[in-house]
């Protein structure tokens, strides 16, 4: 029998070859998938318990007067320049910028060399969105304009290395723009700040390592240490940061999935059985009609718009809804089609393809009532045609809770479904007569649902309507949610999760032969409560930058301030690493693209994307010199030290040595998993088990279940807006890489707040007037100064800002029920002309420094 490659270091982080395509299903077919249980890490009841007690707003507009190292973005404004908005995404100069940032950052020849390895079965994962790749043939360009981006930057051949420190003190680089301090260069060296010290300066590993672990064994209980990981983690290195923090004694393990997708984990688990998307790519191009909720594609995941431009070609309806017309969702110009002789002119020339069919402008929170219309449309529909709206036999067979569902969705007035969704009776019957008569429906949705209030609700209303329909568990059906960072769904997978289920530490504690703990830990939301009341004394983040990707800056800023020790894992500086408790380290790691060599030879990890898909994730870029190391090593030598004789130092020296020995412990651990270094190494990856897929659903009944929603109405004072905040199409989520955002006609500012003209006339607000923000929440307020007005197509009653811009805003205590995910698309706020210089005058009364 042939060795594993684990047996095997000649094996090492080698694949078969390219071409040899195996696995892939053809245009109608299931996947491949494998006979283990669905796997899931997503519990079916609501959370546990939560930290209810009342947190003070900070204050929020004086911070900058207060802490010298600025916790929020610098209030600068960098001059604003608006254009039209597009109306058409990508394009020739979606071209033109991917390889104009590309090569300014990493060089000709190393970006070059980035960009065309990128997304290839040989070579390494995109850092940026967890879009699927194609199963068989892949273009020799398998990359869009943000990927490029985002590769562009790992690839970057300038270096903030000890020098860059020396120079610069942390109050310094925090009055740097966030785009600069990504753009200073890749961090190349170990460094600390140590207590009193205003500058990092250099450290040994040996010496990082042995610190970490003199302050974890010197607390009074590993509960008072928080171990945060971000989604560009692959799942080797994510794999063995949840063992390490369960083998020192905790669970507290939030993620960024706390904040983005928690809320269709939430809602999927107990209606399907599994929190992850049921479709594949296939399952787009066949698909009669696609709904896009609560998503711009164009900017968050623009490989998704050629899914959509072939679904398209092959016939398929599409419905958008959302309250911007992003251009994404309005016509879709393909790069790859000037390769095409028959479509090269039609690509220059031309508008390219119209993507929506109807576009449905929903108010900020209103997708649950614009739901429920068309649900109550179909229903109507049904009685005038029996039996050829719903799919009764699906739900006779496959489902529970249809009557009462029935009669909720039947009850509901449209006078609230039109108030509610700001979306007319007659606009979503239009949208109903597209679904009517079809079964191959697929619903796509992101952040701008899963961040509502009533986003877990939202979400099964989905679900509701794919039950009705039969629309799950066939080709071209089901539903997608549209996953974030590369890998925030590996890491989920792989056990990093606050709340872990009784069956994966019992495979663990098999596996590894120690007692992890049981009990809930801390998800995202309350390790920044606990954090900023003082109640843990170690913060350790894998990537991320959770100051900026969290709600109310101030206070997680508060929070870090509070604790022993901060350590942070990166590749480029960000705003996070400067708001630091009183000892700081700053450890460099590798990329994606960069090539790792162990004592077995070149690595490979792996990630998971939307679809269930693990594939490999292998280097091919030197890195820059310094003393970066891989994230496998780092988590191993503080794991080594920090544990001592309590864990088998000799297994996490193999498995730093070895990827594959890591990959061995996976298979006999997670469902899924088996052969999983032989898997892994067929070009394209594996499917994991999906039961949703094949009409399996693994909830605690065996069945779908309807859902009965209750469908909340909020009121708003006279003069209060409700606030979304979103990203600029030259950022991936708290990456800023520019501040323009050229599909919105916004270029040379990241400070504005889009407004609809009427509320700008109520409120004696002119275009580009400078204006101040204020959040309201249980009686207080939060306020952001010196925002520029923009005027924007968006519903009524409306605004919409940049994170991580508009994050102080964001209450900690707003959540989405349920998920306990912040609700940074439902912030009430109010809206005057700006009283900045009032703040500055104050500021000096109350003896406060300010810059002059």
């Amino acid at each position: 029998m042939e060795k594993s490659p684990a047996e095997d270091p000649s094996k090492a982080g080698k694949t078969e070859e390219q071409h040899a395509e195996t696995n892939v299903p053809k245009s109608g077919e299931r996947p491949d998938q494998g006979a283990a249980p669905t796997n899931d890490h997503y519990r079916l009841d609501p959370q546990g318990d939560r930290d209810e007690s009342r947190i003070p707003a900070p204050e929020v507009a004086f911070a900058k007067y207060v802490h010298p190292v600025l916790a929020q973005p610098v209030d600068k404004l960098t001059g604003l320049k608006l254009e039209a908005r597009a109306k058409v995404a990508a394009g020739i100069t979606a071209v033109v910028k991917s390889m104009e940032f590309s090569w300014t950052e990493g060089g000709l020849t190393r970006g070059t060399k980035g960009l065309l390895n990128m997304n290839q079965k040989d070579g390494f994962d995109c850092s940026s969105c967890a879009w699927p790749d194609p199963d068989d043939h892949r273009s020799i360009a398998e990359f869009c304009e943000n990927g490029a981006k985002a590769t562009a930057s790992d690839a970057d051949d300038k270096a903030a290395g000890p020098e860059f420190f020396a120079r610069h003190s942390l109050a310094e680089l925090s009055r740097m723009s966030d785009r600069d301090q990504n753009n200073a260069g890749r961090l190349t060296h170990p460094m600390v700040k140590r207590p009193g010290d205003n500058h990092y300066s250099p450290i040994a590993w040996s010496d990082a390592f042995q610190l970490i672990a003199d302050n974890l064994n010197a607390l009074d209980s590993p509960h008072e240490a928080v171990f945060y990981t971000s989604g560009k983690v692959p799942n080797e290195p994510a794999f063995l940061f949840q063992l390490f923090a369960k083998m020192f004694g905790t669970n507290n393990l939030p993620d960024c999935s706390n904040m983005c997708h928690e809320s269709s984990g939430a809602a999927l688990s107990p209606t399907l059985g599994l929190g992850k998307g049921s479709v594949t790519l296939n399952d787009i191009y066949d698909a009669e009609v696609i709904l896009i909720i609560g998503q711009n594609p164009g900017t968050n995941h623009p490989r998704m718009l050629t899914a959509l431009q072939k679904a398209k070609r092959n016939g398929a309806k599409i419905i958008s809804v959302n309250p911007l017309l992003e251009a994404g969702l309005n016509h879709f110009r393909n790069p790859q089609d000037f390769m095409n002789p028959l479509r090269a002119l039609g690509a220059l020339m031309g508008d390219g393809t119209p993507i929506t069919d109807v576009f449905l402008q929903v108010r900020v929170d209103g997708d649950m009532a614009l739901l429920r219309g068309i649900m109550k449309h179909l229903f109507e529909a049904e009685d005038l045609n029996p039996g050829h709206v719903i799919d009764q036999v699906f739900i006779k067979e496959f489902t529970t809770g249809f009557e009462s569902f029935e009669q909720n969705i039947r009850n509901t007035s449209w006078e609230d479904i039109e108030e509610l969704s700001g979306i007319t009776r007659a606009q979503l019957l239009e949208a109903a007569n597209l679904i009517a008569t079809k079964q191959k429906i697929i619903t796509c949705w992101a952040m701008g649902v899963t961040q509502q209030r009533q986003g877990v609700q939202t979400i099964q209303e989905i679900v509701n309507l794919h039950l009705m329909k039969g629309a799950i568990g066939k080709p071209g059906a089901g539903t997608c949610p549209v996953r974030g960072h590369s890998n925030v769904q590996g890491d989920r997978t792989m056990g990093v999760w606050e709340q872990p289920t009784k069956e994966f530490q019992d495979a663990l504690a098999k596996e590894f032969h120690f007692t992890p703990p049981y009990e809930h830990g801390l998800d995202t939301v309350e390790a920044i409560k606990a954090m900023y009341k003082g109640k843990t004394k170690v913060f350790f983040s894998l990537g991320g930058n959770l100051l900026a990707a969290g709600p109310d800056t101030e206070v997680i800023a508060e929070g870090m301030r509070k604790q022993k020790l901060t350590v942070f894992v990166g590749t480029k500086l960000n705003r996070g690493h400067l708001t630091t408790g009183e000892t700081s380290l700053l450890l460099p790691c590798f990329t994606h693209a960069d090539i790792d060599m162990q004592k077995s030879g070149h690595q490979m990890t792996s990630c998971e994307n939307s679809m269930g898909v693990v594939s490999q994730n292998k280097g091919v870029l030197v890195p820059l010199a310094g003393q970066m190391m891989s994230e496998v090593a780092i988590i191993s030598g503080v794991a080594i030290a920090t544990l001592g004789e309590r864990t088998n130092i000799a297994d996490w020296v193999a498995m730093t040595e070895n990827y594959d020995v890591i990959r061995d412990h996976i298979s006999r651990v997670i469902p899924g998993f088996d052969n999983f270094n032989e898997k892994l190494r067929k070009p394209g990856g594996f499917y994991l088990p999906n039961g949703p897929r094949e009409r399996k659903f693994t909830t605690k009944n065996g069945m779908a279940n309807f859902t009965t929603t209750e469908l909340e109405k909020y009121k708003l004072e006279p003069d209060q807006l409700v606030l979304m905040t979103v990203r600029s199409h030259d950022q991936f989520n708290t990456t800023i890489y520019e501040y323009n955002d050229r599909y919105r006609g916004i270029h040379g500012e990241r400070r504005v707040l889009f407004m609809n003209e009427q509320d700008m006339a109520a409120r004696g607000i002119k275009s580009r007037d400078l204006i101040d923000i204020t959040s309201h929440f249980e009686g207080d307020q939060r306020t952001v100064l010196k925002f520029v007005a923009v005027p924007y197509d968006i519903p009524k009653g409306n605004v919409a800002a940049y994170f991580p811009e508009a994050n102080p805003l964001v209450p900690v205590a707003s959540v989405a029920k349920t998920s306990n995910t912040p609700t940074s698309k439902y912030v009430v706020v109010t809206v005057v002309p700006t009283q900045a210089a009032t703040a500055e005058a104050e500021a000096k009364r109350r003896g406060l420094a300010v810059e002059a």
